[in-house]
C-alpha cells in the first residue's frame, strides 16, 4: 500500500506542536481507538493510510463508514483518483499543514493509520532523492523479466539491507525504486531518511521546540499473532460479502487503470485484479488475499518496532481502549502545564 517514494525537495520540518498518533498493523483496531478518543476530546483525525486517499476504493480499504466519518472531522481521505499516485512527500506537506490548522482551531490533531512510511517520513523527514531515470528503470525491468523480482530483492539486500528487510520479495514497484536510487546515487535508499525534523525521538533541530511537548505515538501491537490473523480473515470475509470483487470490477471497467498503479497494487486489490484478468483462480482469491494481508501486518509491526519512542498497547488486551484513553489523557494533561 506504499506509494512511490518522492523525488521532490524535502518538506519543511514538522512544527513543534503536540499531536497524538495511533499506529498499528491492519485490523488492530485503530479506527475504534480513534473514535473512542474523539468521543472524549475535541480532535480532528488525519488519516495516515496510503489507500484511504483513493476515491472509489471503499470496501477493500476498510474505509471508515459515513457514520464513523461523521463522528469527527477526517482529513486525507478520498483526496485522490486511483489513476494518480500519492507520495510520502505529499503526505508530509499535507499533514504538516493540517497539524498547524487543527491546532489553531483549538483542537487536538489525531493521526491514525498503518502506512508506516508516512509516519517515518513525517517524524524523521525525507532527504532529496535522485529523480527517476527512465533508462535505469528500463534496465531494472529487463532484469526482473529475466530473473524475477525475488532475485532483484536479493540483489537489493546486498546493497541496502534495511530497505530490503521492509519489502516483500514481489514488491516490484518499491524494489525497482530502491535499486534505481542506489544505481543513480551510489547510496542506499535508507540513507536518505535523515533524523532532522522535530521527531518522536526528541532529536529536533528546531530551537523553538525545546520546551514543546513531544508528540504521543501509541502503537497497537498484538501479543498473540493468531488473534490478529483471525481478525484479518474475518474482515476480508466481510469485504467479500459486502461486494469487494464488484468494487474492483467497477474500477477495472473504467479502462484507464492498470495493475501496476500504486492504487491497484494495494493488498486485496492486486489479487482481485488478477482474478478478473484470469491469472488467479477465483477459488484462491480469499487465501491469497489473507496471506498477503498477514505479510503486510508483519512488515507494519517491523516498522513499528524500529520506533523506540512509541508507547505500546496490546491491541488484543481486554482493556486496550481503556489503556489508549489513559495515555491520551496523560498526554493532554501534560500539554496544559
Amino acid at each position: 500500500m506504499l506509494s512511490q517514494l518522492p523525488t521532490s525537495p524535502p518538506p519543511p520540518p514538522l512544527p513543534a506542536l503536540p499531536f497524538v498518533a495511533i499506529a498499528g498493523p491492519t485490523a488492530s483496531g485503530k479506527t475504534a481507538a480513534a473514535l473512542a478518543v474523539a468521543a472524549r476530546w475535541p480532535v480532528e483525525i488525519i488519516s495516515v493510510d496510503s489507500a484511504l486517499v483513493y476515491r472509489g476504493m471503499d470496501i477493500g480499504t476498510a474505509k471508515p463508514t459515513a457514520l464513523e466519518l461523521a463522528q469527527a472531522p477526517h482529513h486525507l481521505i478520498n483526496i485522490r483518483d486511483p489513476l494518480h499516485a500519492y507520495s510520502a512527500a505529499e503526505f508530509v506537506a499535507d499533514a504538516t499543514r493540517l497539524i498547524g490548522a487543527i491546532t489553531t482551531r483549538g483542537k487536538l490533531p489525531l493521526l491514525v493509520g498503518g502506512t508506516m512510511l508516512y509516519f517515518k517520513a513525517l517524524i524523521d523527514g525525507i532527504d532529496d532523492m535522485p529523480r527517476a531515470d527512465a533508462a535505469v528503470r528500463a534496465q531494472i525491468e529487463h532484469d526482473a523479466r529475466a530473473h524475477g523480482w525475488p532475485a532483484l530483492h536479493t540483489r537489493l539486500a546486498l546493497v541496502d539491507p534495511l530497505t530490503a528487510a521492509r519489502l516483500a520479495p514481489a514488491d516490484s514497484q518499491r524494489i525497482s525504486r530502491a535499486l534505481e536510487v542506489f544505481q543513480l546515487s551510489g547510496k542506499p535508499m535508507s540513507s536518505f531518511h535523515s533524523k532532522k525534523s522535530a521527531s518522536l525521538s526528541g532529536e529536533s533541530d528546531l530551537p523553538s521546540s525545546v520546551d514543546a511537548p513531544q508528540p504521543l505515538l501509541i502503537s497497537l501491537e498484538p501479543t498473540d499473532r493468531a488473534w490478529l490473523h483471525t481478525r484479518i480473515a474475518q474482515r476480508f470475509d466481510a469485504m467479500l460479502a459486502s461486494g469487494f470483487l464488484e468494487e474492483v470490477k467497477t474500477l477495472r471497467a473504467r479502462g484507464d487503470l492498470h495493475a501496476d498503479l500504486p492504487s491497484m497494487r494495494c493488498v486485496g486489490y492486486r489479487q482481485a485484479w488478477e482474478v478478473l484478468e484470469g491469472t488467479l483462480p477465483l477459488t484462491e482469491l480469499r487465501d491469497r488475499s489473507i496471506y498477503a494481508t498477514r505479510q503486510l501486518a508483519k512488515r507494519q509491526i517491523t516498522w513499528l518496532r524500529s520506533m523506540p519512542a512509541r508507547q505500546v498497547v496490546a491491541c488484543d488486551a481486554h482493556d486496550a481502549l481503556a489503556q489508549v484513553l489513559a495515555r491520551v489523557e496523560d498526554f493532554v494533561e501534560s500539554t496544559k502545564t
